[in-house]
């Protein structure tokens, strides 16, 4: 399956379980919960979900209301380290896996937050 063809095997249905999943594990997480304290968990989600849409052949939603995506720009204010990119794998991996998305997309949706994951680390640790 190719990148661009996931949204239409999901829609927006399978990207709003998927992300819903993810977020809902963020309060009680002892690493990434203390990044959001204080934060719009409901808009965080929000913007995930509309950036995963646009960049997997959906709605250009994400890019109207925010332009470019920047994500290293985006995620500088936040220590992201070793630990925490893999805690955040491990978040998105039970999401997927909670929500049971057809297995190609699955797939494909996990080599992208794999190496995106990785191209987001910020400090050493």
């Amino acid at each position: 399956m190719e990148e661009h063809e996931v949204f239409g095997v999901i829609g927006d249905d399978g990207f709003t379980r998927l992300i819903g999943a993810f977020y809902k594990q963020i309060p009680d997480d002892d690493i990434l919960g203390p990044m959001y304290r204080g934060r719009d968990l409901s808009a965080a989600e929000k913007r995930l979900r509309d950036f995963l849409i646009y960049r997997f052949g959906g709605p250009q939603q994400y890019i109207e209301e925010r332009g470019h995506p920047r994500l290293r720009m985006r995620h500088a204010p936040f220590a992201i380290d070793q630990a925490a990119r893999n805690r955040w794998m491990k978040l998105m991996r039970k999401a997927l896996e909670e929500t049971k998305l057809p297995e190609a997309a699955a797939q494909v949706l996990e080599a992208f937050f794999d190496s995106t994951a990785t191209a987001m680390l910020n400090r050493v640790g």
